[in-house]
């Protein structure tokens, strides 16, 4: 049997998924979240075999599902993260994926696809959406206009109007080093300007 813990800040999303689970004899919903912080709870509490970790839980939430996973990725005996979300940016994928999500599906993803990927993910196993493969694959085919995920997370600061000296400390690193990566960035994308950087993120989907 695989126990799975759903974190979602929308009860219809959750009812859902808990619907479409109870018609697999192999799928159980143990316990359900509806903010990061419960879903740590969640998977400390209840040892599931799978996290489903939506990645945004509104204004109220002090943190992401990307925070969460990273967190429940360092539990003793951690469970599997599979994240079930809206976004598709490269940002979103890659701060997933770094905090140790072992898959990535987008809601419009089939049923059968979700308790496929369920499945996998309690095996071990990756599961990531053919879309997401095929963003992932494209970055590394074009490595020249690909972000690192340092840079993508200093370019998201700048898109919220955070200052150089607010990046240096949110991040934990120096301004200076907030500089070389704001012309590395310049640099890449072709532009001369903070707004510039945040535009063309956002047209190439770099940034949501």
């Amino acid at each position: 049997m695989i126990r799975i813990v759903i974190a979602d800040d929308h009860p219809i999303v959750r009812a859902g998924l808990i619907a479409l689970f109870s018609l697999e004899d192999d799928l159980r919903v143990i316990a359900e979240a509806a903010t990061p912080d419960e879903a740590v709870r969640a998977a400390e509490r209840e040892c599931p075999d799978v996290v489903l970790m939506d990645l945004q839980f509104g204004t109220r939430a002090t943190s992401t599902g990307a925070d969460a996973t990273r967190r429940i990725r360092s539990l003793e005996a951690a469970p599997y993260v599979l994240v079930l979300t809206n976004y598709d940016s490269d940002a979103d994928i890659l701060g997933a994926v770094e905090a140790g999500a072992s898959g990535y599906l987008l809601k419009d993803a089939p049923p059968h696809e979700l308790v496929a990927a369920v499945r996998a993910a309690a095996a071990g196993e990756s599961a990531l959406a053919p879309i997401i493969t095929s963003r992932l694959l494209d970055r590394l085919r074009a490595p020249g206009i690909s972000l690192s995920a340092r840079e993508i997370e200093v370019l998201q600061r700048v898109a919220t109007g955070h200052s150089n000296s607010d990046i240096a400390a949110i991040l934990h690193i120096s301004e200076p080093t907030v500089k070389s990566h704001l012309s590395h960035i310049f640099s890449k994308l072709d532009v001369t300007s903070r707004t510039g950087a945040v535009a063309t993120a956002r047209s190439k989907g770099i940034l949501r």
